[in-house]
């Protein structure tokens, strides 16, 4: 399938299936993309796939002046988001300067949209810096990445590229005391004869473990909308994800879904 690159610092609004009115921020080169995991849904496409291997990411003033004549022009048409996004081509924490860009980014909200709030999707793999997760704990919606409680499971649908290990990484987003909310992409299919399935009974039973450890404040739950790299991947069902809801909720977690 086809994939894509955002080819601005900041991008939208668009209209989030999970957080409404979104103003996209992309800490990541425009026309690369550069990210610590390789998952094989990402509408971006796999590392190194897209774009110039030698295009370099913003600067910190760079993102705050994109920012601020955003919100500005923003204001002189009447509208405000709902949100200020972090995401792009690839995880946004591995920006040199990314706790600096947040406190910019706070600064900005505050002065031209002071009800918006602000979000980081990331995968979780610079939580190992206490800087990463000092910003984290300034924002509004710190979203973090959790597609199974096996390991396998997330190695065969994230391949992160480096070390990765479940049990440090649900420590650290148990570390959150609850200030965080956990994302998961349910994903079927197959991939090079490899079937791909999050949606068993052992990828959910040990999701529910991890999430019971790290006690969110919130869940998200969704599957494939735009194109991914592999045409072999398929969406779960909606009647399938509001049955991994229910589950969910049972256990006393607040969740949310997009089909």
């Amino acid at each position: 399938m086809s994939t894509f690159l955002f080819d601005e610092i900041v991008f939208g609004p668009v209209n989030s299936r999970r957080l409404g009115v979104s103003l996209g921020m992309n800490l990541l080169p425009v026309n690369r993309k550069i990210c610590s995991f390789d998952c094989i849904y990402c509408e971006c496409g796999l590392n190194g796939e897209l774009g110039d291997k030698s295009g370099q990411m913003p600067t910190r003033t760079e993102v705050k002046t994109a920012l601020k004549v955003k919100l500005q022009n923003m204001l002189k048409d009447g509208l405000k988001p709902d949100v200020i996004t972090f995401a792009g081509n690839g995880e946004p924490t591995l920006h040199p300067d990314f706790s600096n860009v947040i406190d910019d980014t706070i600064e900005l909200r505050d002065t031209f949209c002071p009800e918006a709030r602000i979000a980081v999707l990331s995968n979780g793999s610079r939580l190992n810096k206490p800087n990463v997760v000092e910003a984290l704990l300034k924002i509004d919606d710190n979203i973090q990445k959790l597609d199974s409680g096996l390991t396998e499971t997330i190695l065969r649908l994230d391949q992160p590229n480096y070390p990765f290990n479940l049990e440090k990484t649900i420590q650290q987003l148990k570390a959150f005391n609850g200030q965080l909310i956990i994302q998961t992409m349910f994903v079927a299919g197959e991939m090079n004869g490899v079937n791909i399935d999050n949606t068993t009974e052992a990828d959910i039973n040990s999701w529910l473990e991890a999430l019971n450890e790290i006690q969110p404040e919130k869940v998200m739950i969704y599957t494939i909308e735009r194109d991914t790299p592999y045409n072999s991947l398929k969406k779960v069902p909606l009647e399938k994800l509001h049955e991994i809801a229910k589950i969910a909720k049972e256990k006393g977690f607040a969740v949310s879904v997009s089909g």
